[in-house]
């Protein structure tokens, strides 16, 4: 089990690597990140990351894509009457806002301060301050303020000291936390 948990450790490493230059290299090519942002890794800021605006304390969930132009043109080009088709577009997203896990955003989107973007949603229109979108493609669930309250309804309460050591805090959900599932409909 030790080899396996050494190749994981050097994976990795090697991939938190390869993100860290990434973001170096698109942040030197003009994408423009606000303090205190985390991009997760596996993220795309795309062949213009200079087109891309992150707003401060937001987080970039791992494996989100940002869709600064339609690749489609370049086909859409071989027909006749469509040959000076091209699509380019500015992305901006507001401050202290949280993307979910694989989605995209497409071009000529702008997302206000306070929002959530679900998991796996794919935004082609911009979303307003304090919303919550999800889905594909995404639309309005409700005020952030909405899906606040339900996340303090489902809070988990463990002794906050142990945020310190993720290890300590693993161990003390696995052993504590209740096995409650979501009813069926």
């Amino acid at each position: 089990m030790m080899i396996y948990k050494i190749i994981n450790k050097i994976s990795s490493l090697i991939q938190d690597f390869q993100h860290s230059v990434y973001l170096k290299t698109c942040i030197h090519n003009g994408l423009k990140l606000g303090k205190n942002v985390v991009v997760r890794n596996h993220v795309s800021f795309g062949s213009e990351p200079f087109l891309v605006e992150i707003g401060q304390d937001t987080r970039i969930a791992s494996g989100v894509t940002f869709v600064t132009h339609s690749g489609a043109t370049t086909n859409i080009r071989k027909l006749k009457g469509y040959e000076e088709v091209r699509n380019f577009g500015w992305i901006k997203v507001g401050e202290n806002c949280a993307i979910g896990s694989n989605s995209v955003i497409l071009q000529n989107v702008e997302i206000g301060n306070n929002c959530v973007l679900g998991a796996n949603s794919v935004l082609s229109e911009s979303m307003p301050e304090h919303t919550v979108y999800a889905g594909n493609p995404a639309k309005y669930i409700c005020e952030v303020e909405d899906y606040a309250d339900v996340l303090k309804k489902t809070t988990v309460e463990y002794p906050l000291h142990l945020e310190k050591n993720r290890k300590e805090l693993n161990q003390w959900l696995k052993l504590n936390l209740p096995q409650k599932f979501k009813t069926t409909k």
